[in-house]
């Protein structure tokens, strides 16, 4: 295993809702370099500097995943198992060519 990669994904809500699973250190890294500048706050610089530390090996994936979690969780993004089943089979249902 990479030692970017995450031990368990952290998923999240995308674009117009849709699931997204983040599983390594740069995804985390890109998606919040990606979030829009008027929306960042402490909890984005926090994530930020921890996966910039990961990605230069000073700091655990873990670390950095766990506050990635945490910002996603603030932001309404964080997709708890049971919701990601949920949301799956909601784009299922709008989309048939989703298996």
């Amino acid at each position: 295993m990479k030692p970017d990669m995450f031990r368990q994904p952290v998923s999240i809500l995308v674009g117009l809702g849709f699931p997204a699973e983040v599983r390594s250190v740069m995804d985390a890294y890109r998606h919040l370099t990606e979030w829009p500048t008027s929306l960042r706050d402490s909890a984005h610089a926090i994530a930020l500097t921890a996966c910039s530390a990961a990605l230069r090996g000073e700091i655990e994936a873990e670390t950095a995943r766990d506050l990635f979690a945490a910002f996603a969780e603030k932001h309404d993004l964080l997709i708890l198992e049971t919701n990601l089943i949920a949301a799956s089979r909601l784009r299922r249902d709008r989309d048939p060519h989703v298996q």
